[in-house]
């Protein structure tokens, strides 16, 4: 008999996240090493727990899911993410993807889903789920946008912002190529984190330039 896959389940709602490792406790193909609140406890926890596979919520307090899946799969690439989340919006999937996740299931998902999740990203797989790998399938069947805008939820000045911040400028330096106050450039920094969902100035920094932007 081969031996459990060891799990660390993150998520910040305590009942779902004791109910969900104590689904994952009772059965025998799996093994909770233990869970974690936010992002960054569990970047703690898989340095010294090394489980083969981390349950990652999305939304979270002090680093978010997708990016601390994304510094998961940079420290740590033997260990497999499963992304467990309410979200079904395209942008979530795909951020999850590119952030490295080699799952990503709705928390809605029936049990042996997600045991069934569990142990194909830990033997090297990749699961998305029916509903979700036909979303996908149908994203990449679609033609290309033309001159698509990045980031559309952003206002056109908090483009411009990002664009300079993705550069490696400082807030002083925006402010100064902007002609505006410090205070408003580091207003418009702190926007533009919280629609990117972005934990840190490093983190928009990534995203902007996987977009394309501070070239």
């Amino acid at each position: 008999m081969s031996e459990p896959v060891g799990v660390l389940v993150v998520d910040d709602h305590p009942v779902f996240r004791e109910g969900f490792a104590a689904l994952l406790a009772s059965i025998d193909e799996v093994r909770v090493l233990g869970t974690a609140s936010t992002g960054a406890e569990a970047l703690d926890k898989v340095a010294t727990l090394a489980p083969d596979v981390v349950v990652m919520d999305v939304q979270m307090p002090e680093l978010d899911g997708i990016e601390a899946t994304r510094r998961l799969a940079a420290e740590h690439p033997d260990v497999g993410v499963v992304v467990l989340t309410m979200s079904e919006e395209d942008a979530t999937i795909f951020d999850a993807v590119r952030a490295g996740a080699r799952g990503y299931l709705l928390k809605g998902a029936e049990p042996d889903e997600v045991v069934r999740a569990v142990t194909t990203v830990a033997a090297g797989g990749v699961v998305f789920g029916a509903v979700l790998a036909s979303r996908i399938a149908e994203f990449f069947a679609r033609p290309p946008a033309p001159d698509q805008t990045p980031f559309p939820e952003l206002s056109p000045r908090e483009r411009e912002v990002l664009d300079l911040v993705a550069t490696g400028l400082t807030n002083g330096q925006i402010a100064a190529r902007l002609f505006l106050s410090q205070k408003t450039v580091r207003n418009h920094v702190s926007a533009v984190l919280q629609k990117l969902q972005a934990a840190d100035r490093a983190a928009a920094i990534i995203r902007a330039r996987d977009a394309g932007l501070g070239r």
